[in-house]
């Protein structure tokens, strides 16, 4: 979601100039899990995606697919995944996993928290793209040919991607590096905007427009119910498979988004401790408001990693719900050549069979043997 740290309220404001703890030290001392969960989970994720993502745009980018305007926002969909787990292994994963930070730098860390922002944005805005030409194309199919166009989908793609930049830039503005303290923090005269701006951008991405994505799908779906009690289970807007295909994705982004909004909502409800106690993991030890907010912690983590799958997993959706793009895959991959050449090897074998058992039902099994 936001670009925050584990500290949320950390500001220069509240740090001393004594060095404190690393939040990985921290957190590998009082809720190790959160640690151990993003260093073997994400990197799973990571995996997955960088192999599927650059499958999925090669498919839905193709020279037959790209003429389906669906296609085109789900090859854009691919490459903003793409993207948002390179970004998010760089800013997040060395940075607050490992360790290693990526961020402590003049520029960088204005850049790294603007780049982490964008594709987030713009991931959810692109699946409310689609949702809705696929609403128009089930529920209001004379309009198919005026909506849901290729041309019309690029002019869309351009203005979302544009919207998502043009809010993610205001983060340049809200995060800066201080030399003194070596490290990147927001700034101190813009708490009270990146508050009010934070909670309102939330709003928007991660609640709004997921509750529009299953408000379109409901919609969606009471029109195929309908349309299909009356007749053959094929929508006016299209075959049934890429109507399945897009309903499942769109599912599958509200029920990882989702959770991840309502654990966010719920961070600034939670107390940290005293912020003098960072300068010691003993003081630490003896504030229970802290240990009470690792737990919360802990939780996070696994709501993120959740939340993270959804950059990775839609491989999967697509292999099991469409038929053009599971032909493609294979094809690609040369999972058919492989399976041919096992086909013609039972088929030989088989009639290999055959031969010897119409041979040996002469009554010269020695001949039979050797053939």
């Amino acid at each position: 979601m936001e670009n925050t740290t584990l500290f949320e309220n950390l500001t220069t404001s509240n740090i001393s100039e004594i060095a404190r703890p690393s939040t990985t030290e921290i957190l590998l001392r009082f809720e190790p899990y959160s640690v151990y969960i993003d260093r073997i989970v994400s990197p799973i994720w990571y995996i997955i995606g960088l192999f599927g993502n650059p499958i999925s745009a090669k498919v839905w980018l193709g020279r037959k697919s790209r003429k389906n305007s669906s296609a085109i926002y789900l090859g854009l969909l691919a490459i903003v995944h793409m993207f948002q787990l390179i970004i998010h292994f760089v800013f997040v994963e060395l940075t607050y996993t490992w360790d290693i930070p990526t961020n402590n730098k003049p520029v960088l860390c204005e850049t790294l928290n603007v780049l982490s922002i964008i594709p987030q944005y713009l991931a959810p805005l692109l699946v409310l793209g689609f949702t809705v030409e696929r609403y128009i194309a089930v529920c209001h199919p004379f309009k198919k040919e005026t909506f849901c166009t290729v041309r019309r989908a690029i002019i869309v793609i351009a203005c979302l991607t544009a919207l998502s930049v043009g809010f993610a830039c205001v983060q340049a503005d809200l995060w800066t590096y201080y030399p003194i303290y070596k490290d990147c923090f927001s700034k101190n005269e813009n708490q009270k905007f990146q508050t009010i701006w934070t909670a309102s951008t939330e709003i928007m991405f991660f609640l709004v427009v997921p509750l529009c994505v299953l408000m379109f799908n409901i919609l969606v779906i009471r029109e195929i119910k309908r349309i299909t009690s009356h007749g053959p289970a094929v929508t006016a807007g299209g075959s049934q498979t890429s109507t399945v295909t897009l309903l499942s994705v769109s599912f599958y982004f509200i029920c990882t988004l989702l959770p991840a909004s309502v654990v966010y909502a719920i961070q600034n409800e939670m107390p940290n401790g005293n912020f003098e106690n960072l300068q010691s993991l003993e003081r630490i030890e003896s504030d229970p408001v802290w240990l009470s907010f690792f737990t919360y912690i802990a939780i996070r983590k696994v709501v993120e990693e959740i939340c993270l799958s959804n950059s990775a997993c839609y491989f999967f959706i697509y292999y099991i719900t469409g038929k053009y793009y599971r032909q493609q895959v294979n094809s690609f991959l040369r999972i058919d050549k492989c399976c041919r050449k096992f086909s013609d090897k039972d088929s030989t074998l088989s009639s290999e069979k055959t031969k010897y058992s119409l041979v040996s039902t002469n009554g010269n099994g020695m001949h039979a043997t050797q053939i």
